[in-house]
């Protein structure tokens, strides 16, 4: 499982070296490529076996509904497959690091079956909300049997 966070440096081409222990995890239970998509405020990288049971899933809902359509859309076409090079980076693509605002520093951060990248400014922003709201999400959380 994907957990903890660290901080990497996009290099002039958009790479960015994936953390040992991420590699680790894709060597040790899935397979070593991943699959990086817009979010939110960041990206996020799924290994490819978790990336199709996403598909599976969205291939189940109705493509009449326009939340559906507007969430393929974005999250979907999006998507693309990022492989290594022998030092153990990706190329990220620049529409994703437009959409993500990454410049040069860059947070890795895990979330159990995927890791999410995120631009230090608004990592900084959205570590603050949620510390200030802790006490509301830990309540929601608990209402969701956690």
């Amino acid at each position: 499982m994907f957990r903890g966070r660290s901080v990497h440096t996009l290099d002039a081409k958009g790479r960015i070296r994936i953390p040992s222990r991420f590699r680790e995890i894709l060597k040790r239970r899935y397979e070593d490529r991943l699959i990086i998509t817009n979010l939110d405020r960041c990206l996020i990288a799924y290994p490819l076996l978790e990336w199709e049971k996403i598909e599976e899933k969205l291939g189940e809902l109705s493509v009449v509904r326009q939340d559906v359509k507007a969430f393929q859309r974005f999250f979907i076409s999006g998507a693309i497959e990022c492989n290594f090079d022998k030092q153990g980076r990706i190329l990220i693509p620049q529409p994703l690091r437009e959409h993500g605002s990454l410049e040069r520093e860059v947070i890795l951060a895990g979330m159990v079956r995927s890791f999410e990248i995120w631009s230090k400014p608004l990592w900084d922003e959205e570590i603050k909300v949620s510390h200030e709201n802790f006490a509301q999400i830990t309540s929601t959380l608990s209402e969701l049997g956690f």
